[in-house]
């Protein structure tokens, strides 16, 4: 899996972004197992798919801010 820049996921649907989380969290598992029981042949996608979930869940998190806040400003 390449790398996701924050620029794409924002261009996706909530839906979308959730499906990208949930598969680097589970190749972030895969890879956590395999380098438990051996070597990994790239270290560093332990690290983008932690930053790939990390940038999902911020991305979900602003626009969830984003929408409560445009609820209570109709709500005044």
């Amino acid at each position: 899996m390449s790398t996701t820049k924050a620029r794409d996921i924002r261009d996706m649907s909530d839906e979308q972004i959730r499906l990208v989380w949930k598969d680097a969290a589970e190749s972030l598992f895969r890879l956590k197992l395999q380098a438990q029981t051996e070597k990994l042949a790239a270290p560093s996608e332990l690290k983008k798919h932690r930053r790939t979930i990390a940038r999902c869940q911020t991305i979900l998190a602003e626009r969830q801010t984003k929408a409560a806040g445009e609820q209570a400003a109709s709500a005044t």
